[in-house]
């Protein structure tokens, strides 16, 4: 691992690699997907990787999985303490479940209800919180030092990023076998760790390949972040159709890999957004949740020049409540 300016350590591609052969024969190795229906309409080669059809339905497994799967024999029996809106919950409760451990997670009271009935399901004890007005960091490192259990957290870490990445290495492989290099790369981010992960592997073996991040209008922090050159924040807690998407500020590792290795990104409307879940459903049979589905959002919606070109997006979950998706599927 590296280090940042300020002494953190940062993942590098080796750590991914090692992620890769922890993950392998547990993760999906998810497919990476073409439709001539969506390269005509953009005019470019398009590949979608189709993290959707991951364990608990989103790429969060993998960095889980990598994490959990990393604590010393010793320290299993108090298991684990994790924060999320629900695609991470799912991921470290099943992570947790294959590792025989217990697993704590603190969920926002407004989470999909599927969400937290997945997590319940796998077996993880949760604790609801009010995202307007409750700090989930700090209910789960109280949870987490009470218990003597280990942190998971969503994105800032370095064995979760390099979890994550381990898609930036498929993506690679895949296109290296078609005998493809790609152009440019879209990935959602919220607290910054797939797209960190993924730029970190990408990046290793194609340093050409531009990347860009992808965020909720409202909710674009990272955005504003690589404009300012520091940590920005979010003025809202709530307020996306996106909940997988409503970090109110980066990482400060996932800041520091992506400040240097992808520097530039788009926001997205609601209804941006709720095409784009119309679309995938309609048009390439398949199901992804709104913050899933951001990436092809922003390129259905004309948001970056990617005509000729080939270009990477990462539908990253699937997890969205039967109501919500039948609301998105009617508007398109």
């Amino acid at each position: 691992m590296a280090a940042a300016s300020d002494s953190t350590e940062l993942p590098i591609a080796a750590d991914i690699d090692a992620a890769a052969k922890r993950l392998a024969g547990v993760a999906v190795r998810t497919p990476l997907l073409n439709f001539p229906v969506l390269d005509a309409r953009l005019g470019a080669r398009v590949f979608l990787k189709a993290e959707t059809l991951q364990r608990t339905g989103s790429f969060k497994f993998r960095g889980a999985y990598n994490k959990i799967s990393s604590i010393p024999t010793d320290r299993k029996a108090a298991g684990v303490v994790a924060y999320s809106s629900g695609n991470h919950a799912q991921g470290v409760a099943h992570a947790a479940q294959l590792c025989d451990m217990p697993a704590v997670i603190v969920m926002p009271s407004d989470a999909p209800a599927a969400k937290r009935e997945r997590t319940a399901a796998l077996g993880a004890e949760i604790v609801l919180y009010n995202r307007d007005t409750e700090d989930r960091a700090a209910i789960a490192q109280d949870i987490a030092q009470k218990r003597g259990a280990v942190l998971v957290p969503p994105f800032d870490d370095p064995l979760v990023i390099a979890g994550q990445g381990t898609i930036g290495r498929e993506i690679c492989e895949d296109l290296t076998a078609l005998g493809l290099i790609p152009d440019i790369a879209v990935v959602g981010a919220s607290g910054g760790g797939l797209i960190a992960g993924i730029a970190l592997a990408m990046k290793a073996r194609v340093p050409s390949v531009a990347f860009y991040s992808a965020e909720p209008e409202g909710f674009d922090d990272t955005l504003r972040s690589f404009a300012s050159g520091r940590r920005e924040r979010n003025s809202r807690m709530s307020g996306t159709i996106c909940d997988a998407l409503m970090t109110n500020t980066p990482g400060v590792i996932t800041f520091e890999i992506n400040r240097r290795l992808v520097g530039a990104g788009v926001a997205v409307s609601d209804a941006e957004v709720g095409f784009a879940v119309g679309y995938a459903f309609r048009e390439l049979k398949l199901v992804v949740e709104p913050g899933g589905a951001i990436g092809l959002a922003a390129l259905l919606a004309g948001k970056l020049e990617v005509h000729g070109l080939i270009v990477i997006g990462v539908l990253s979950g699937g997890n969205v409540d039967a109501g919500m998706f039948d609301r998105l599927i009617a508007g398109g």
